[in-house]
């Protein structure tokens, strides 16, 4: 019997399509679900959990997308993988990982707790505290980015220099994350993009924007870069430290070559990747995502 996939996607788009071709090489069937669509069921004796499309569960969940919406909502959805992991089904990346990236805190957190570098960083809601960080990073003549606590895709982000006013404080739920800005030599904004795959980097990107963000939603575009040693080894650390089966890992580098890790993305999207580099992105992730769903049988669904 051919595997059957479970895409969680609300825009399968050309990753979905990608996907669903490379699936179908190992002739495995797909089924794009939306996890709004998904819940919980309790009251007989099945697996408890209901997924459109499937009669049983999946042979593996692979998560291209976890809409937003309330704080309810999106722990419904993170409770769904957690219970598809917790009845031995391959989730990709699984729930805690999504946790631990979704929250630029959290991230920012471990990696600067396994001494991987990463900006000077400060999560505060409260607003004497933010003033009083504010003060101290603009008299030592540096600036701040000011970013949504589980913003995506350079959506929502601020730069703050000494005497500029802040947004709204509901613009960003009363909590403000806020890296120092680090210059990168020059006024065009440029990163590199490094994604990760079982532990391994497989291949890199250079994104320069029009102006300082260089996020590829944004409008930054994507060049071919050599994946030199130090990107690799920190790519990678970073992946290990959130415990990522695979990530995209986006790293910058200061004007006198320092490089720091600024975040960590564990449902990366690699259109623009794949457009710039030789390999096979998607096919080395279906690859890698069958070889860690060995070994799991059908469970009965409700």
């Amino acid at each position: 019997m051919s595997r059957r996939i479970a895409i969680l996607t609300d825009d399968p788009g050309w990753h979905g399509a990608r996907l669903r071709e490379a699936f179908e090489l190992h002739g495995c069937s797909c089924e794009f679900v939306s996890l709004q669509e998904c819940g919980f069921d309790i009251s007989g004796a099945g697996g408890g959990l209901t997924i459109p499309g499937f009669k049983t569960l999946p042979d593996g969940v692979f998560v291209r997308g976890v809409p937003g919406g309330s704080l309810e909502q999106v722990v419904l959805y993170l409770d769904i993988l957690h219970a598809l992991k917790h009845l031995g089904i391959c989730v990709y990346n699984d729930g805690h990982a999504i946790e631990r990236s979704v929250d630029k805190g959290m991230t920012s957190f471990l990696l600067h707790t396994a001494g991987i570098p990463t900006p000077p960083t400060w999560v505060v809601s409260q607003e004497h505290e933010l003033a009083s960080i504010m003060k101290r990073v603009f008299k030592a003549g540096n600036e701040l980015v000011l970013k949504p606590l589980f913003g995506s895709q350079g959506n929502g982000l601020a730069r703050i220099r000494n005497g500029d006013q802040l947004p709204e404080r509901e613009i960003y739920n009363g909590v403000y994350y806020l890296q120092q800005f680090i210059h990168t030599g020059n006024e065009d904004a440029h990163d590199w993009r490094v994604f990760v795959i079982n532990g391994e980097a497989v291949a890199a990107m250079l994104r320069r924007g029009k102006g300082w963000i260089s996020n590829v939603a944004q409008g930054a575009q994507c060049h071919p870069a050599v994946l030199d040693q130090e990107l690799r080894e920190l790519a990678e650390a970073a992946a290990n430290t959130l415990d990522m089966r695979y990530a995209g890992v986006d790293i910058l580098r200061d004007h006198k070559g320092q490089p720091y890790v600024i975040e960590v993305n564990s449902i990366p999207a690699w259109k623009g990747l794949q457009q710039v580099c030789q390999i096979d992105v998607t096919g080395l992730l279906v690859d890698d995502f069958l070889t860690s769903c060995r070994g799991n049988t059908l469970t009965e669904v409700i």
